[in-house]
């Protein structure tokens, strides 16, 4: 098998070579990034006679799908993935070149299933997967393993939280550009757009996080979630940024205007804030707290299985380049295999088998704290 990742040299593409890289049946890991500089890779990554470097720019359509015709599978793992995600899909599906990405916005992921890439996908007879990093991604593929496990599902809540010790580069533009404006949640039964950043939560999470406190952002499992799990209620997405100084700082930029993308003039120049603040950004951490170099995820999925109530409960902790890069390299091998058969747009729970995903994922090292708790539907009668 033959990959060509996206972003290779960033955290999350070495995060998926480094895994393929191991992998017999992979013979060519092509990593194309805008600033393919050998000095940034893993001793690993850099000495592996499996690894090349190419220089790649999203935005040359015509260098993308020339570059691709040459690979089996296309992984993208460059963010921010608004401004990435259609662009390298288009060049995949014009090369006829199955794609997956770890699209953690939603705008990119409403067009890839709302545009002609999907219907050029399935002309093509090639897969799109979007979403399959941590968060979208493997939480997706537990949430069907547990509706799988349920006659109805009702509510399925996802929890993430980001310590910034372990954010860099176009991590941050995603970070602050989730909580801006109006962005989806599903909640009783229909799509709505709520004000991101909003709606704190304290939840608990593993060790070494602790409580953290969660608010709306932007993801896409309210848009995909509701396509492949049918008669859910509400899907609510929620996350932080650690230590707790950096969302409540985010909140005040907001707040004050600094994250608006609407240009202002200063001494005779357009200067956008949000431009400013997501520099800023790059050194406000400098001598403050970081957190921990964790990131972690909780899943919540309620649903009835005959006269029960059922409430599932998955947590994960650990760093986030492996684990956002581990469930795309999976994705691509199971792709190889032939075990993912859909075609045209589709998100990881319309496409990923969670046992034959989760065997593997546990098998390469990945833990899973789970729980199941049962209550009957019934209350006795009163005397």
């Amino acid at each position: 098998m033959r990959a060509l990742i996206i972003g290779g040299v960033g955290g999350m593409g070495q995060g998926v070579a480094r895994d393929l890289v191991k992998q017999d049946k992979v013979t060519q890991i092509v990593l194309a990034d805008l600033y393919p500089d050998p000095e940034r890779l893993s001793k690993k990554l850099r000495e592996s006679e499996k690894t090349t470097l190419a220089k790649m720019d999203v935005n040359d359509h015509d260098a993308m799908v020339k570059a691709f015709k040459n690979t089996d599978v296309v992984i993208n793992t460059a963010g921010p993935f608004y401004k990435t995600a259609v662009p390298v899909a288009k060049a995949a599906v014009a090369a006829k070149k199955n794609y997956i990405d770890i699209c953690d916005d939603y705008e990119g992921t409403q067009i890839l299933f709302e545009s002609e890439i999907d219907s050029l996908a399935k002309d093509a007879g090639i897969t799109v997967l979007t979403g399959m990093g941590s968060d979208p991604g493997t939480n997706n593929v537990l949430v069907k393993w547990y509706a799988d496990r349920l006659d109805t599902v009702d509510d399925i809540y996802l929890y993430w939280v980001v310590s910034i010790a372990e954010l860099a580069g176009a991590a941050w533009d995603h970070s602050l550009h989730m909580t801006l404006g109006k962005i989806p949640q599903y909640i009783d039964g229909r799509l709505v757009h709520v004000e991101g950043g909003t709606e704190a939560a304290a939840e608990q999470f593993l060790d070494p996080l602790g409580v953290c406190h969660v608010r709306y952002v932007g993801h896409p499992q309210p848009l995909t979630l509701p396509r492949y799990i049918k008669g859910v209620k509400n899907v609510i997405i929620k996350g932080a940024l650690i230590p707790l100084w950096v969302d409540e700082l985010i909140a005040e930029q907001k707040a004050t205007g600094l994250l608006s993308t609407e240009p202002v003039d200063i001494r005779g120049v357009q200067v956008s804030p949000y431009d400013l603040a997501l520099k800023l950004w790059e050194t406000i951490p400098e001598g403050r707290d970081n957190g921990p170099q964790s990131s972690g995820l909780k899943v919540i999925v309620k649903g009835g299985r005959g006269d029960h109530r059922v409430t599932y409960t998955a947590d994960m902790v650990g760093r986030m380049a492996p684990g956002t890069g581990l469930p795309a390299s999976i994705a691509a091998l199971m792709m190889d295999d032939g075990h993912v058969t859909a075609k045209g747009v589709v998100a990881p729970e319309g496409c990923i088998d969670p046992d034959i995903f989760l065997q593997i994922f546990l098998g390469r090292g990945a833990k899973i704290h789970q729980s199941e708790k049962i209550e009957s539907m019934f209350t006795p009668d009163k005397q």
